[in-house]
């Protein structure tokens, strides 16, 4: 067997450009194979870690993937709102720890609003519990200040001290911009990968402000000005939802059973973890479609070393006649070929991980700096280590398919030399 690999060994460094090109052709399979799986299993941690800390989602009553999809990826709308009181009852409940309340309803040049407050900055975590933090500038303080997400400051060019015009609503139209009250950019978030991102924050009394006047849903008469508004006191009448963080998860049940039971309004309480698993759920076609492409990608590459040992074969019946003579069996032949293919495809699974792990060293600062996505240079997870283990059986299986017919060709070829 020792003999077997070594004469494998140097039928290779023999044919070197050959060799290579089959490495390079499974190493490529193989970046793309474990590439998918990492983006496949990155934007799935991704999508998990959107919201962290979060023990649980409190809203109007609604199934728990719409609450999910408007209070946290700020996507619909919610079906009805919460009363301030309620959100103070359940604020100062002896089981919570803290809350940050919500507004939603706004936006500007496709951009979600947010009102909130200034616990949305101490206590709202992503990823795995990360805090929220500025890229530059500082958190809102005054009435008409706003802090947006990273993605709303490239996408239209913002900086601090610039000044963004609101519109009533989902649709950015003339008509119910709030004009006469711009709000000054005071702070920018680093990027997180999240809807924070695509979001922009200003305070519940600034929400308040701007639509008094518009109490029936449109503006029926003058508002009054900025300088007019930011010498009253507002304090809201409602809210969206609100984000709890309990002083211990073993009350999360009970706690939750309280809200879905409150008496004095519909209310329901979902737990983030939960929801997020059923909305993946519903997204996992994709997910599938990803893992579909990953095995044609290796399918192509095993594939091509096929074709390329097959095209090598024809011209090695020579030297297969040759070792025929010099007292090799048809079966030393079959083994010949059989572990060229396995230490081929060896030796590509070993590049591809190489490149693999290069690109991600290079590319991952890059892909956080821009997109807020961490990209970790991890182990190779078991999973892994059996999709490489299949790419390996199958580079054996392909390598039988050369091998059988030259087993076949040396019987008939025997020491007469055809070519």
């Amino acid at each position: 067997m020792l003999a077997i690999s070594t004469l494998a060994w140097k039928s290779l460094k023999n044919r070197k450009a050959t060799a290579l090109l089959t490495v390079l052709t499974v190493a490529i399979s193989v970046i793309l194979l474990m590439g998918v799986e990492r983006i496949r299993t990155q934007a799935k941690t991704s999508f998990a870690n959107t919201i962290s800390g979060t023990d649980l989602i409190v809203g109007g009553r609604s199934g728990q993937v719409n609450l999910l999809l408007y209070s946290v990826f700020r996507i619909g709308n919610a079906t009805n709102n919460i009363d301030w009181r309620s959100y103070e009852e359940f604020s100062q409940h002896r089981a919570v720890d803290w809350t940050i309340p919500i507004s939603l309803g706004d936006s500007h040049r496709g951009f979600r609003v947010m009102g909130t407050n200034h616990d949305y900055f101490t206590h709202y975590q992503f990823g795995s519990r990360q805090h929220l933090e500025l890229a530059e500038g500082r958190e809102f303080d005054g009435l008409f200040e706003a802090v947006i997400g990273v993605d709303v400051a490239r996408s239209l060019g913002y900086k601090i001290d610039d000044e963004i015009i609101i519109a009533h609503g989902l649709s950015d139209v003339a008509f119910s911009r709030h004009d006469n009250l711009p709000f000054k950019i005071v702070g920018i978030f680093k990027p997180t990968g999240t809807p924070v991102d695509k979001t922009i924050h200003v305070s519940l009394e600034s929400i308040e402000a701007i639509h008094v006047g518009w109490e029936s849903g449109a503006l029926l008469g003058p508002t009054p000005t900025k300088a007019e508004l930011e010498t009253l006191d507002f304090q809201p009448n409602q809210i969206t939802a609100m984000l709890v963080g309990l002083k211990s998860r073993i009350q999360t049940f009970a706690l939750q059973r309280e809200i879905n039971t409150y008496p004095l309004e519909p209310l329901s309480a979902i737990m983030p973890g939960v929801a997020l698993h059923e909305l993946w759920g519903m997204m996992s076609v994709a997910e599938q479609a990803l893992m579909v492409v990953s095995v044609f990608v290796v399918v192509a590459g095993l594939l091509g070393m096929l074709s390329s040992l097959l095209t090598s074969l024809q011209e090695r019946r020579r030297e297969m006649a040759i070792l025929r003579a010099m007292g090799a069996r048809p079966r030393h032949i079959l083994m010949l070929l059989v572990s060229e293919a396995s230490a081929l495809t060896f030796v590509g699974i070993a590049t591809g991980l190489a490149g693999l792990y290069a690109l991600l060293a290079i590319a991952g600062p890059i892909i956080q700096q821009q997109y807020g996505i961490a990209i970790e240079l991890t182990m190779i997870s078991s999973y892994e280590w059996m999709l490489l283990g299949f790419v390996q059986l199958a580079g054996v299986i392909i390598g039988f398919i050369p091998a059988i017919r030259a087993y076949r060709q040396s019987l008939s070829d025997g020491m007469t030399i055809k070519v």
